[in-house]
C-alpha cells in the first residue's frame, strides 16, 4: 500500500493526463484516483494492489486480442533480438516491408495499394488530407482544398485533424487552424450542396458504421454505400477513418467490407498492432501515389515523416497481430460473441428508467442515460463505481457508457461485464 500511495503522490504532482480535468484528479479528497495498473492478462487488468478488473474499453479502443497474448510478445522479442527502431527515410526494414504485403491483401487487387506509416490515428489522418490536397496540386486542381465532414465525428487531435471533427469540445477553441472543412449531418445535406462547394472539395472523410466519440451512434444501413457512390460521381476522395473500427470491432476486419466499400485512403491505428505499440498505416491507391513521381527539381515528394514510421517492433507487433486473427479463427467466433454480447447488453439496459437508448454493433456499445443535468458527471461517476464491480471503463461526455472489450472476452467476462455496470448504474441513479 505504501508503494501505491507513493505512486499516486508522484502521479499526483507530475503527469498531465490525457481528456482529464488534473484540478479534480490532483484533490486530495480524491481517494479513487489514480488507479495504477501494474499487469494484465488476457482481457483482464491488474492494479499495484492485486485487484483485478475486466478491460471494458479495450485501454481506449486499442487492445484486440488482450494482454500478453504469446503471439505478439514473441513477435516483438523476436524483433528485439534483431533491432528496435532504424529510419525509414532513405531505409526500410523487413517487418514493415512484410505489414505493407500484408495489409493491401486485405482489399480487392488494384485498389489499395500504397502504405505510408506514421504513429497514431490522428496522424493517420493527417497524412490522408495532406496527400489528398497535394494530389489535387499536383493534378492540375490547386483549388481543392476543402473537406467534407460530419457532424459529432472525431479524426484526432492534431491541427489538421481535429478540423475535421464535429465535436466542439475537442476543436472549437483552435477552429483558426486546420483545413477548410464543410461540416454535414446526413447524406440529405449532401445531396443539397452547391457545385460550387464541391469544385472546391477534395476528399470526404468518414468513421464508417459508427461514430465512436460521438457516444457510438451509428449510420443508418446502406449510407456508406450511398457515400461511394457520391464521390465518385463527384471526382472526391472517400477517406475512411478505421482506427477505431478496424482489426474486428464491428464483426469484420474492417467496418467498410459490410458494405463492399473500398475507400481511397484507410486510416488504421489503434488495434493495428494489437493495442501493444504506437503505429497507424495510411493506405491508398496507386493512382494517388504515382501523382507524386517526379524529377528531384519537381519537388512533388510528400514531404512528411515522423521519427518513428514504420518502426520495426510496431510492425513486427502487428504482423503478430495478424497472425493471430489468422491462427485463432478470431472473426469466425464473433457472431456468436456478438450476439451474446447484444442479448447481455438488451436484458441489462433495455426498459431500465435511466436508459435513454442503446447502440450496438459488434463488440462496441454505447448505453445513453438520460434525465440528469451534466454537471452531475453521472456517467464519470457510474464508471467509478464500476471498478468496485470488477470493471473498468469511461463514458463519453457525461451520458453515454460505453461498453468495448477485446475481442478475446469470454461469454463469462461479457456477462460480468455487463452485469458490473448494470450494477453501477443502479447504485448509483437507482434501479
Amino acid at each position: 500500500m505504501k508503494k501505491n500511495q507513493l505512486l499516486r503522490e508522484i502521479d499526483k504532482r507530475r503527469l498531465w493526463h490525457p481528456f482529464t480535468q488534473m484540478q479534480d484528479w490532483c484533490a486530495d479528497d480524491n481517494h479513487e484516483d489514480p488507479l495504477v495498473i501494474q499487469s494484465g492478462k488476457g482481457a483482464v487488468l491488474t492494479d499495484v494492489n492485486g485487484n483485478e478488473y475486466i478491460d471494458g474499453n479495450s485501454s481506449i479502443w486499442t487492445n484486440i486480442h488482450g494482454h500478453r497474448h504469446p503471439v505478439i510478445d514473441a513477435a516483438i522479442r523476436a524483433q528485439l533480438l534483431e533491432i528496435a527502431h532504424c529510419s525509414a527515410l532513405g531505409f526500410s526494414n523487413r517487418p514493415a516491408i512484410q505489414l505493407a504485403e500484408k495489409l493491401v491483401s486485405f482489399f480487392p487487387k488494384n485498389t489499395l495499394s500504397r502504405v505510408f506509416y506514421s504513429d497514431d490515428g490522428s496522424t493517420a489522418v493527417e497524412c490522408a488530407c495532406k496527400m489528398a490536397i497535394q494530389f489535387r496540386q499536383q493534378t492540375g486542381q490547386p483549388d481543392r482544398t476543402r473537406f467534407i465532414s460530419f457532424d459529432g465525428a472525431y479524426h484526432g487531435d492534431t491541427a489538421g485533424a481535429a478540423s475535421l471533427g464535429g465535436i466542439g469540445l475537442f476543436h472549437q477553441r483552435f477552429s483558426f487552424t486546420g483545413f477548410q472543412v464543410t461540416h454535414l449531418d446526413s447524406v440529405a445535406a449532401l445531396l443539397q450542396l452547391d457545385q460550387s462547394t464541391i469544385k472546391k472539395t477534395t476528399a470526404l472523410v468518414i468513421e464508417p458504421l459508427i461514430q465512436g466519440a460521438a457516444g457510438m451512434r451509428l449510420w443508418p444501413e446502406g449510407m456508406l454505400h450511398e457515400l461511394r457512390n457520391w464521390c465518385d460521381e463527384n471526382d472526391v476522395f472517400l477517406m475512411l477513418d478505421e482506427v477505431m473500427t478496424g482489426f474486428g470491432r464491428t464483426g469484420t476486419l474492417f467496418a467498410c467490407e459490410q458494405e463492399s466499400v473500398v475507400p481511397d485512403f484507410c486510416c488504421l491505428a489503434k488495434g493495428l498492432t494489437g493495442g501493444y505499440l504506437p503505429l497507424a498505416a495510411t493506405l491508398t491507391t496507386e493512382k494517388v501515389f504515382e501523382a507524386f513521381l517526379g524529377s528531384h527539381e519537381e519537388q512533388k515528394t510528400f514531404f512528411y515523416g515522423h521519427s518513428y514510421c514504420a518502426n520495426p517492433l510496431g510492425c513486427a507487433a502487428a504482423l503478430g497481430n495478424l497472425k493471430v486473427f489468422e491462427e485463432e479463427s478470431v472473426l469466425e467466433k464473433m457472431p456468436k460473441k456478438s450476439a451474446v454480447f447484444h442479448q447481455a447488453i438488451e436484458q441489462a439496459f433495455c426498459g431500465h428508467p435511466a436508459v435513454r437508448e442503446i447502440r450496438q454493433i459488434g463488440l462496441i456499445a454505447g448505453i445513453e442515460i438520460a434525465g440528469f443535468n451534466r454537471k452531475e458527471q453521472i456517467g464519470g461517476k457510474i464508471c467509478l463505481r464500476a471498478r468496485k464491480y470488477g470493471l473498468l471503463t469511461r463514458p463519453i461526455g457525461e451520458d453515454t457508457l460505453v461498453l468495448m472489450p477485446p475481442l478475446c472476452v469470454t461469454e463469462e467476462e461479457i456477462t460480468k461485464s455487463v452485469a458490473a455496470l448494470l450494477q453501477a448504474l443502479n447504485d448509483v441513479v437507482g434501479g
